[in-house]
């Protein structure tokens, strides 16, 4: 009948049944899907750019160390060990923080979250201590070539890890206001795969200046 019909459309048996969104949305599921493929293509760029940069100073680093006499190896702080092992459990502590937040545990996200850009904080501290300490011994970044790749590499390394902090500190707030929707799920996944990246490259230069260096 004719007021049936109007009383589903309205509201009645009809009717879709409401939804709630405990973190707003961005977009129709379409629009978060292109939005997404395109995140994860700036993502892809801005790691082979990075790649090609470093692979590029390794490069340099090799035909320097072999060109002449004057190559001195720098004697490494130890507080670079706890550096690194800070920065891998921070890594550990962004993957817990996507499967809770994966499984609807909001809670446990955010605290794994929050301490895994406690941790990125604490590993800039950890590497300012380290130049203080090269400093303190009379090293700087034109003492040697040796130095000179140290200082570059590892402030270039921090420069990143700055931008991601900045990337995970932005997330954190917006988790704990409770306006992580759907629509910003991409931004977790992005944020979280380029600091793995930066992970990876942190190793990469420990092993480079601790066998080459």
């Amino acid at each position: 009948m004719p007021g049936s019909a109007t009383t589903d459309i309205i509201g009645g048996r009809g009717a879709p049944p409401p939804t709630r969104d405990f973190g707003g949305d961005d977009g129709d599921s379409g629009g978060r899907g292109a939005s997404r493929r395109a995140s994860f293509t700036g993502l892809l760029v801005l790691l082979a750019a990075s790649v090609m940069f470093f692979a590029a100073f390794t490069s340099a680093f090799f035909v320097r160390r072999g060109m002449s006499n004057d190559w001195v190896e720098t004697p490494l702080p130890r507080i670079l060990w706890l550096n690194t092992g800070v920065l891998v459990v921070s890594s550990i502590a962004l993957e817990l923080a996507r499967r809770a937040l994966r499984s609807g545990r909001r809670a446990a996200f955010n605290r794994f979250w929050t301490g895994a850009t406690i941790l990125g904080a604490l590993f800039l501290c950890g590497q300012y201590v380290a130049w203080r300490q090269l400093n303190d011994a009379g090293i700087y970044v034109a003492t040697n070539p040796s130095s000179s790749f140290f200082f570059l590499l590892t402030c270039v390394h921090a420069v990143h890890l700055a931008g991601g902090i900045s990337a995970l500190g932005y997330i954190d707030v917006q988790a704990l206001l409770l306006r992580l929707g759907p629509g910003k799920r991409t931004a977790v996944d992005v944020s979280a795969y380029f600091w793995h990246f930066l992970d990876a490259i942190w190793i990469y230069l420990m092993a480079l200046f601790f066998i080459w260096g």
